[in-house]
């Protein structure tokens, strides 16, 4: 990931991803423009995928017991299935 997104949020990554998506789809861009446009919404989407894998993870690390209580466990590495 490029370090230009390390710290940008889901939120803020995906409304760029939208402004992106609309500038497109409006069609009114010069082709190298688009191309550039295309590649960074190819990494936001990367990104924001990665931001909501990791927040899944979180999410799934809180399991609820029989009696009510909630336990944190553990989370590694997912692996590929």
């Amino acid at each position: 990931m490029s370090d230009s997104l390390a710290g940008l949020s889901f939120e803020d990554a995906l409304a760029e991803l939208e402004r992106i998506v609309r500038g497109l789809e409006g069609g009114q861009q010069k082709l190298e423009d688009a191309i550039g446009s295309y590649e960074r919404g190819t990494t936001l989407r990367r990104h924001c995928e990665a931001k909501l894998a990791e927040a899944e993870a979180r999410v799934q690390a809180i399991v609820a017991q029989a009696d009510g209580s909630l336990v944190l466990r553990d989370v590694g590495p997912k692996e590929a299935g």
